[in-house]
């Protein structure tokens, strides 16, 4: 087979394959690549020395069996027989599921979280989110640390696992989505740059330097992220990306990265004829990100939204610190912005950043589903000091009010595992660095960044500690008791509900009507003929839904239909969905 690299500074390139040395010669038609011929099959394990220096993994290695810091193995893709025959599922009308494969079970396998995706079916959701899989140092961690971008997290299984995965999900008419990290590699085992410039000074991001998507050079880099992408897509049947923190891509280049990207993806789409879809991580609230190419946008298909989250959540709880600060002043004011208008800071000031931020989305041009609404998120919940989730605070009936504003918004719906039977164990900041140095710095790191809100450093969990990710792996007993099963039961009425009225996934996010009272903490809101009333204060509230007749289609608790006065009488921290006539 053929082995061939990207090295446009070397003088010379040597490829070790098992037990044997071979020099590598110059591709007269790609300038900076090496090619070479040698016999290898499925698991060939090998590995590339530039100007005869230490042996590294291939930049473009699909398997790393030792790890990252190990020698690379040769993939064949298709010795795997799949069995799904798989039309794809479309974003439009969905509720995505995010999963964390090394907390998702015990054993932090992707076979043993497959062999739980039948709670997912009976749950609802149509998609899997999963956290990222690229090979990252030791067993355990969140995976946004991993090096070797087109490689599967041996620890998890490795590349037939992921298949595995997806074949299991796509015969049970799920579709799967991966998390994909383009704006920067792990510290640990990123033997990049000595191959060449695939990082450069010009930009600096929280990572140290930026990858080079527009510098001298820029031109493989960003071949060589577009290609994994389109692996993922094509080779392990993935149906979607979710791209980490788009707003770190720094690229000046006339066609930015993403424009490329997703001109990519919707051609492999064509091609394969099944959907695809890259759904962005930004906080730049600017709604060119998900505006069509033609129309003058960079062309992906959804990102997540979270003003939404930071409204709903200082809503719920009274949190005001930090980002929170702006949402929480007038918190109902918030929510109620953010489901009729998108984002909340759409150019206005916003004190956490001390400066005006966002502009408006033309909510008459861009579909609702386009936006991802959601209560929790690994970010949400991890990169809090103790790794507490919402249930950790609220009653049933907030979580079931939470519930109710999310799986009947005008956005895509997204859960964090666990959240739909209240989990009760948190999800907690994790790490396996193998470097001693690396992993005392993250260790302070962690404890100092929660120093000034008045955290005692014995109360954040240290992130080597395995216990830390013991406690983060989900509790599979909970949902057979209570209160977690009524919760449960709670989420599979909404979603059903999603999917059986139409109403609910309308694409037109002006047609969303609103109305709330701040003191007295009730929210309602209009979509078609279906009417939602959450109410979030201790003591009963009467909502007024106007004079049509309607029907209780859920009630978190026992609620009567609203009389000929048109008022719907609503428990302290319940919620109602209704249909009228």
């Amino acid at each position: 087979m053929q082995f061939e690299v990207w090295a446009p500074q070397a003088d010379r390139v040597t490829l070790h394959c098992d037990g044997a040395t071979r020099a590598l010669e110059r591709d007269p038609a790609r300038v900076g690549w090496w090619r070479t011929d040698a016999e290898a099959r499925d698991g060939t394990r090998y590995g590339f020395a530039v100007d005869d220096g230490p042996v590294l993994p291939d930049p473009r290695s699909r398997r790393q069996p030792d790890g990252p810091d190990g020698l690379s193995a040769v993939v064949e893709h298709d010795r795997y027989a799949w069995r799904a025959r798989w039309p794809g599922r479309p974003l439009p009308g969905a509720v995505l599921y995010e999963l964390h494969v090394g907390t998702y079970t015990r054993e932090g396998t992707l076979d043993a979280a497959a062999e739980r995706l039948g709670h997912l079916v009976e749950l609802g959701v149509t998609h899997v989110e999963l956290m990222p899989l690229c090979p990252f140092p030791g067993r355990h961690g969140w995976g946004y640390e991993g090096v070797s971008l087109w490689a599967v997290h041996e620890p998890y299984g490795g590349p037939e696992a992921l298949k595995r995965f997806v074949d299991r999900a796509h015969e049970l008419g799920l579709g799967v989505v991966l998390d994909v990290v383009h704006n920067h590699l792990g510290p640990s085992g990123n033997y990049l740059p000595a191959f060449g410039p695939y990082f450069t000074d010009t930009h600096h991001t929280p990572w140290g330097s930026a990858v080079n998507l527009d510098a001298p050079g820029s031109d493989e880099v960003r071949a060589y992220l577009l290609d994994s992408a389109l692996a993922w897509l094509r080779d392990y049947r993935i149906d979607g990306l979710r791209l980490d923190a788009v707003h770190a891509l720094a690229d000046t280049r006339a066609c930015h990265f993403l424009e490329e990207l997703s001109t990519a993806v919707d051609g492999l789409a064509d091609d394969l004829g099944r959907p695809l879809f890259l759904i962005a991580e930004s906080d730049l609230n600017d709604p060119r990100l998900v505006t069509p190419r033609a129309e003058g946008g960079l062309g992906l298909h959804a990102q997540w939204n979270d003003d939404f989250h930071h409204a709903l959540h200082a809503a719920l709880t009274g949190e005001s610190q930090g980002y929170y600060a702006d949402f929480a002043r007038a918190p109902l004011a918030a929510v109620a912005k953010t489901l009729t208008g998108g984002y909340f800071h759409d150019g206005t000031y916003s004190s956490f950043r001390d400066r005006r931020h966002g502009r408006p989305l033309d909510r008459n041009r861009v579909a609702a589903h386009r936006l991802l609404g959601y209560t929790q998120t690994h970010d949400q919940v991890g990169n809090r000091a103790q790794g507490d989730r919402l249930a950790a605070a609220l009653s049933p009936g907030l979580l079931a009010c939470a519930a109710t504003l999310t799986l009947t918004s005008p956005f895509t719906p997204m859960l964090f595992m666990g959240e739909e039977w209240a989990a009760g164990t948190p999800w907690q900041f994790f790490t396996d660095h193998t470097d001693p140095e690396l992993a005392e710095a993250v260790r302070k790191g962690r404890r100092r960044e929660f120093a000034p809100h008045g955290w005692a450093e014995e109360d954040v969990p240290d992130p080597q500690d395995p216990a830390t990710r013991d406690r983060s792996c989900l509790d599979w007993s909970e949902p057979e008791n209570e209160p977690h099963a009524r919760v449960l039961a709670w989420y599979r009425r909404l979603i059903a509900l999603r999917h059986e009225h139409a109403d609910l996934t309308d694409p037109d996010l002006a047609d969303t009507k609103v109305a709330y009272d701040e003191e007295g903490r009730w929210l309602a809101f209009r979509r078609g003929d279906i009417r939602v009333a959450v109410n979030l204060a201790e003591e009963p509230a009467a909502i007024p839904l106007g004079s049509r007749p309607a029907q209780v289609l859920a009630a978190w608790e026992p609620v009567e239909a609203p009389g000929t006065d048109g008022a719907l009488h609503v428990p302290g921290q319940s919620c109602v969905v209704l249909l009228q006539d």
